[in-house]
């Protein structure tokens, strides 16, 4: 369950757990403003019990809802089976709905930065694509990050139409490990947005 907090807080909207009302201290369930303080597989650090997904958890996953069902099938594995499912943050997409959406996922270039990464940057503004021009979208860019050793996608950041589609190649791509490469070498089918990815790589 969750509420809102519309205050402002550090620049973003903050979000609280709906978990006040659940006694957690006379289960001996130690907990944060987050949520319910988990260890790696999810389960209470104070109370062997007691697990915690989703906005009623304090992971390390962001606050999204495909992180909250995702973090529910490791608690119900790890309870049913055993603590062995560990939830894996890599490559959560992200989107802010706007006008065109404006889409990101993976790392930031500070970030790969202070993570003392070697990487490439692409980045374009696109609104003289075909892509953005037949839908008469003035404004479109895009922005990818791919590490020089390995060839992985560190990064990708949209802003254009369909961006919040297109934003899930790259994270299926960051996910799963795939190179540059071979997402670059990918046919999709034209006209479509996926078709301008291999211009990105």
């Amino acid at each position: 369950m969750l509420t809102y907090d519309w205050t402002k807080n550090r620049g973003q909207v903050s979000r609280v757990p709906e978990i006040d009302d659940l006694n957690l201290d006379g289960a001996g369930v130690e907990r944060s403003k987050r949520g319910v303080t988990v260890n790696e597989f999810l389960q209470s650090v104070s109370n062997p019990a007691v697990y915690a997904a989703g906005d009623a958890a304090a992971s390390g996953g962001p606050p999204l809802t495909p992180v909250a069902g995702y973090e529910g099938v490791i608690v119900a594995t790890n309870l049913l089976k055993g603590n062995h499912e560990k939830p894996k943050y890599l490559g959560i997409p992200t989107v802010v709905f706007t006008i065109p959406p404006l889409a990101s996922v993976g790392l930031s270039e500070q970030e790969a930065r202070e993570q003392g990464l070697k990487f490439r940057v692409k980045k374009e503004m696109t609104s003289s694509w075909y892509s953005s021009r037949r839908v008469g979208e003035t404004y479109s860019g895009f922005k990818v990050l791919v590490e020089e050793s390995t060839d992985r996608i560190l990064g990708a950041h949209l802003l254009a139409g369909q961006a919040e589609e297109v934003i899930n190649l790259f994270a299926m791509a960051i996910r799963s490990g795939m190179r540059a490469t071979d997402l670059k070498h990918t046919l999709f089918a034209y006209p479509t947005h996926g078709s301008d990815l291999p211009y990105m790589l």
